[in-house]
């Protein structure tokens, strides 16, 4: 595998942040979301960042190459614009579904594969297909989670070399998901690390969380905390990482905070050193497919699935059992945590009502604040999955309230038709076609 592109240290860019991230002293890098950035029309902040020198990676949050449907060629292709448009030198993307096509359902969140034969298969396939249409080498990052699957066959290590040995892929690895999954499933963040071919190492991730109740929430709104950093330092004992990143998403801290967090990790980066020479982690006995993992033209496949598309098949039921459980209220499948499943499905819909409070703030506003607004829309998302994106849902939203004479204030209710009227590109609902609604609502 040829050596990865060396990108020093950097901070994920967003909006609210923009001005600060120009001014941190040293940053060699920086990762936007991919699906924020229009190719045609890059932030000012972006195009000057890019004018000094600074590289710029796209990170993808929805594609789902973990999920049971071929990617889609146009989310590909606009992956690829975006690569081109920045310059990048690769993208990323997640192992992960985020939704099921039947039912059509939208997670609005990643979620973990289970760890078997036929969910490693169907991501293989999914990833080639990927690095086909993209332009740039692809990195994929191991998720955090708050539950297992039941009857997994492969440990995260185990999985993740095959997906390299299979593919060619690179590995973004995230410190703080490691420790997430620590604290929720139990798992060793040494032995992953142990048992990965970190040569494929492309990035590393560092984050901030909180535990409540005994579960780690990853929620990129906090410092990155001491446990983390440490699990950086292990990394770095094996592998010098081509690159490392600070993600925040969430309650930006001062200017100053951020420049003392990625001092921190540059500290980490630069202590110490790693072994020299070829790394043995992750290496198999000569003749086998690890051998694939320089050459992914000549990549084989160890224990791969006859049937591929009864794969896809046994893939799609229980990744459409699980989510129908966690967005549509459905049974929980046998063999999950049901506490672990409850706690996500809230954390999906709270998830999803800041999401369209963001990206709707006019929304809180008419209703009354964000209490208010909150409690409506947890109310409506209890029985209405999403099924096409965040500023669709945004739209339902507030036809199910207009649907049902809400809010109940006529100045608050005429604001919210106008609101959705500018947006929607129609004339509101009638009041028979309302109560039409309302009845088959009820019926169902």
């Amino acid at each position: 595998m040829k050596p990865m592109a060396h990108l020093g240290v950097g901070i994920g860019w967003r909006p609210e942040i923009a001005e600060a991230v120009e001014r941190l002293p040293g940053l060699d890098w920086v990762e936007v979301v991919a699906e924020n950035v229009c190719p045609g029309h890059l932030p000012e902040s972006l195009l000057r960042l890019r004018e000094r020198g600074t590289r710029v990676v796209p990170h993808g949050v929805s594609l789902g190459l973990g999920g049971a449907d071929r990617p889609d060629p146009e989310k590909l292709a606009a992956l690829g614009e975006r690569a081109v448009a920045l310059g990048a030198p690769l993208v990323s993307e997640h192992i992960a579904f985020v939704r099921t096509s039947s039912p059509v359902l939208e997670a609005g969140h990643l979620l973990p594969v289970p760890r078997t034969r036929d969910a490693l298969d169907v991501l293989c396939e999914n990833v080639r297909i990927a690095q086909d249409a993209l332009p740039v080498p692809l990195a994929l990052e191991n998720i955090a989670a708050l539950f297992s699957w039941p009857g997994e066959e492969l440990t995260e290590g185990q999985f993740l070399t095959e997906l390299v040995e299979r593919t060619g892929v690179r590995l973004l690895i995230d410190v703080a998901n490691l420790h997430t999954n620590r604290v929720n499933r139990g798992e060793d963040p040494a032995a992953v690390l142990a048992g990965i071919p970190l040569e494929a190492l492309a990035y590393v991730h560092v984050a901030g969380g909180v535990e409540r109740g005994g579960v780690w929430h990853d929620t990129h709104a906090h410092p990155v905390p001491p446990v983390v950093l440490d699990l950086l330092a292990e990394l770095r004992s094996r592998v010098d990482p081509p690159g490392v990143l600070l993600e925040r998403d969430d309650d930006f801290p001062p200017e100053q905070e951020l420049a003392d967090e990625l001092t921190a990790i540059r500290a980490v980066v630069t202590a110490g050193s790693a072994p020299t020479g070829p790394t043995t982690v992750g290496v198999g006995v000569p003749g086998t497919a690890s051998e694939a993992s320089a050459d992914p033209e000549a990549a084989v496949e160890p224990e791969a699935s006859a049937e591929p598309e009864a794969a896809r098949t046994r893939v799609a039921l229980g990744q459409a059992a699980l989510l129908s459980a966690l967005v549509a209220g459905t049974p929980v499948p046998e063999g999950f945590d049901r506490l672990r499943i409850r706690v996500q499905a809230r954390a999906l819909a709270a998830k999803r009502a800041d999401v369209v409070a963001r990206l709707a703030p006019e929304l809180p506003g008419i209703l009354g604040g964000r209490d208010p607004y909150r409690e409506a829309f947890l109310a409506y998302a209890k029985g209405r999955p999403m099924t096409a994106g965040y500023r669709r849902d945004a739209l339902d939203f507030a036809e199910h309230l207009l649907i049902r004479d809400l809010p109940a204030d006529p100045a608050d209710r005429r604001r919210l038709t106008v609101w959705w009227r500018d947006r929607a590109g129609a004339r509101p609902p009638g009041r028979i076609v309302r109560w039409a609604r309302t009845l088959v609502g009820r019926a169902a």
